[in-house]
Order: C-alpha cells, then sequence, then structure tokens
C-alpha cells in the first residue's frame, strides 16, 4: 500500500488519471487519506515539526441526533495495525444526541489523519441504519428488503443496503451487499420483462418456468390491467407455486392505497388463494408501511426512504492530551462515561 498522504508535498505529487473510469475512491485511496480534508494534513505537518505529532491523546466521537449504529467494521479496517485503542457502541445499538458512541485513544498521528473519514462512515451508515430501523418498526413482525441501490452512487450502494440489514432489513437487492453479508440477494423482476413479452401471465410462466426452485414466485401485477384481476389471473396460472404479488401502483394512478391491499386480499381469499402473500412497494414511509401493513400487506420493498436517509452529523473532540483533560470551549473537559461501549480494538 502506497504511504499516508502526511505532508503537503505528498499532497502536492498526487496525481489522477485523466482517464479514470468512476469517480468514487478507491480503497487504497481512502487508507491513504486521500479523501481527508486538507486541514488535517496542514496539522500533521505543523505538528511534526514541533516535534508534538505523536502526544498521546484520547478522542470522543458523538452524533448530533438519536439513531442507529453502524459502519463499526470500515472504521476497524481502516485503523488496523495503527497503535490505537478502540472502544464503540456495537452495530445495531441506539443512540442518543451528543452521547458517546466511539473513543479513540493513542498518538495523534496514528489515527488523525482519518477524522474526515471515520465520521463520514459512522455518519453515513448510521443514517442509512436509523431510517431502516424506523421501517422495521413500523412494520412490525412484516419482514421488507431494502431495494435503494438505484438511488445512490453505485460505490456506496453496497454500504447502505449493508446498514439497511444493521436496521433491522430482512433482505437486500444488491447483488455486491447481499454477498458481503453473507446472504442471497432478494428481489423478482422489472416491469420491463412483463412490457417486453406483452402480458402479466406469460412473464409469470417464464418466471417460473426458468427461475431455480429457491427463488420465490412473487409477480408484479400492476403493468398491464387492474391489479386485483392480474392477480387472480397470475395465481390461477401458478396455483400453489404463487409466493406472492407485488404490488407497486406509480403516483400517476394513486400509488398503492390500503383499500387496493383490501381488495387485492379479499378476492384471493376467496378464489382459495390464501396462501398468496401481498408485497408492496413504491415510495414507501414509516406512515404508509403501518397503514398499509394493517391493510393486509405481508411484506415491504423499501427504497427512498432508507437510501434518502441524511447522515447523522458525527463530530470528533480531542478529550485527553497527554493524559491531561482538555475540551474546546462549549464542550466539558475530560472523558465522558458510557458504559455502553465495548473494547473493539486490540
Amino acid at each position: 500500500m502506497a504511504r499516508e498522504l502526511t505532508s503537503l508535498e505528498q499532497v502536492r505529487q498526487l496525481s489522477v488519471a485523466a482517464d479514470r473510469g468512476f469517480f468514487s475512491a478507491q480503497h487504497d485511496e481512502i487508507q491513504r487519506g486521500a479523501t481527508t480534508d486538507i486541514y488535517f494534513v496542514r496539522t500533521y505537518e505543523i505538528l511534526k515539526d514541533l516535534g508534538l505529532l505523536h502526544t498521546e491523546v484520547t478522542a470522543e466521537i458523538f452524533p448530533r441526533r438519536p439513531g442507529i449504529m453502524a459502519g463499526i467494521p470500515e472504521v476497524l479496517n481502516l485503523l488496523r495495525g495503527k497503535k490505537v485503542e478502540i472502544w464503540a457502541l456495537p452495530e445495531g445499538t441506539p443512540f442518543e444526541a451528543k452521547e458517546v458512541v466511539m473513543r479513540i485513544h493513542g498518538p495523534y498521528g496514528e489515527f488523525g489523519l482519518f477524522e474526515t473519514t471515520i465520521l463520514g462512515i459512522l455518519a453515513s451508515s448510521s443514517g442509512w441504519a436509523t431510517a431502516a430501523r424506523e421501517i422495521k418498526e413500523a412494520a412490525g413482525n412484516k419482514p421488507f428488503i431494502c431495494f435503494g441501490a438505484r438511488h445512490v452512487h453505485p460505490a456506496v450502494a453496497p454500504v447502505m443496503e449493508r446498514a439497511a440489514l444493521i436496521g433491522g432489513a430482512a433482505g437486500a437487492s444488491c447483488i455486491l451487499a447481499a454477498k458481503m453479508a453473507g446472504i442471497d440477494p432478494q428481489g423478482t423482476v422489472p416491469h420491463a420483462l412483463f412490457l417486453i413479452i406483452g402480458d402479466t401471465v406469460e412473464g409469470a410462466r417464464a418466471y417460473h418456468r426458468l427461475m431455480p426452485p429457491e427463488a420465490k414466485r412473487t409477480i408484479l401485477v400492476d403493468t398491464f390491467k387492474d391489479e386485483a384481476e392480474e392477480a387472480l389471473r397470475v395465481a390461477e396460472a401458478l396455483g400453489e407455486a404463487l409466493d406472492g404479488v407485488r404490488l407497486d401502483t406509480p403516483s400517476e394512478r394513486g400509488g398503492v392505497t390500503p383499500e387496493l391491499v383490501r381488495e387485492v386480499r379479499a378476492r384471493l381469499d376467496q378464489a382459495g388463494f390464501r396462501h398468496v402473500r401481498i408485497l408492496v412497494s413504491g415510495g414507501l414511509t414509516p406512515e404508509r408501511v403501518r397503514i398499509l401493513a394493517e391493510a393486509g400487506a405481508d411484506a415491504f420493498g423499501v427504497g427512498s426512504y432508507i437510501s434518502g436517509a441524511p447522515p447523522i452529523d458525527m463530530t470528533m473532540d480531542l478529550k485527553e492530551v497527554a493524559g491531561r483533560p482538555v475540551a474546546k470551549r462549549g464542550r466539558l473537559p475530560g472523558l465522558i462515561p458510557n458504559p455502553k461501549l465495548q473494547r473493539l480494538y486490540p
């Protein structure tokens, strides 16, 4: 791995290929400190000149609003091999505003360069995990899958969907995210399949014939005709093999309503297809999930509410320098106790 960017001269010499295919940071660039703010490099240069770069310090990180902790493994991997000690809340743990969620102790030169990177990892992942937890609480014991990859840059899609799993999602549609979590990606097929084939039932039959047995037979029923009518047509064609129907009615047609869910459920039940579950997707929020769950929806596909969740602003403060309690004005000097912190490294 190339050396860390700890001097302004190294920054000046850093070059970026003109034919670079993607603008996202590569792993080695993150580890070198190329995604940090320049003022940390200036700080390193000054402290090195003064002989203070390796002063023992303790830093604490706190959030600006409540949320769910996520992103810990990436921080640990970023600082792995460095002479630091790290305490943090375990992933999935709820936290309150201004609660200490991470504490790092060691020579400042071992980790100070990465303040921007650490805060960015925790802020984004915790924001996504928090939104997923809000959906989970709204859905109760009914599962939801994260469909948010299409709403974010592909470089961070796996990070986002992993955070959603930490927050409570039962599955992820992004292939890489699911693989990194040790699970199979979930999802059926898009409207494009049915539009090209020209008929929902024919598309459903082709899906059933060609997809492996472990792929759930959940079929979109809002492409061409009335959703309740299509649900019955598909149920009659696939019978016991049909796992579910998916309602994704666009906002131009009023979206998926509680009344629509109730009607589809009633018509399926009356026709003897009580085993067929109803999956709902399309612009879902916790409020809509709660209402649709009460109406009879069995599962949910949630994208933009999670992917568009704002990061939870994180702040890192030095609270000890050379064993002395310190703090900037407005903050309390010294460490703030939090019995929920667990030692995670080394």
